[in-house]
């Protein structure tokens, strides 16, 4: 049986990182959302640097291979990659605020294997060391069966639009911890 390794991303993993969320989006996406929708998903999901700087981004390893990526944020940002607009950095109140789990990818090679759940124990467990008592995100189609088998419950759905005007759906989901 193949083990799940993890270790936090640093700036050097970031063409990986890049590379990875790619795979995972033009395999995963198509099966949920129309051809205008997955590219249109490119301009609101990526990689976010912050996460690494902070060292809340997690990257998971199945025998030595890059199966996964994931992080949290004390920050109030809910998603997006650095290129996406209204970005916020501002740090969360952990007594009032709930942590954001954010940029989970699953290589496609990998999927269904735990990777996923990893990377919310690891986010979770960190966000709790940090005083926060809840973690929310904003699920995409193709993650919203995992996060809600993890315990995760709707809070709200909407359409994101981009900038082309595309809309793309998201649900806010959050969990106790």
């Amino acid at each position: 049986m193949s083990q799940l390794t993890s270790r936090l991303a640093e700036v050097k993993d970031l063409p990986a990182l890049r590379d990875l969320m790619h795979r995972a989006m033009k395999q995963f996406l198509p099966q949920f959302l129309s051809s205008q929708q997955v590219a249109a998903s490119y301009e609101i999901m990526g990689v976010d640097s912050r996460l690494v700087a902070d060292q809340t981004y997690f990257m998971v390893f199945c025998d030595g291979r890059l199966a996964g990526c994931g992080g949290w944020s004390r920050r109030e940002t809910l998603f997006g990659g650095d290129h996406t607009a209204g970005r916020n950095p501002r740090k969360l109140n952990p007594k009032h605020e709930a942590a954001r789990v954010r940029a989970m990818y699953t290589d496609p090679n990998f999927a269904r294997k735990g990777v996923g759940r990893l990377i919310l124990e690891l986010c979770e467990q960190s966000a709790l060391s940090e005083g926060f008592k809840a973690c929310e995100l904003a699920a995409t189609t193709s993650g919203y069966p995992l996060y809600s088998a993890c315990g995760y419950i709707t809070v709200k759905a909407w359409n994101e639009s981009t900038s082309d005007g595309t809309l793309v759906p998201l649900t806010l989901m959050e969990k106790k911890l």
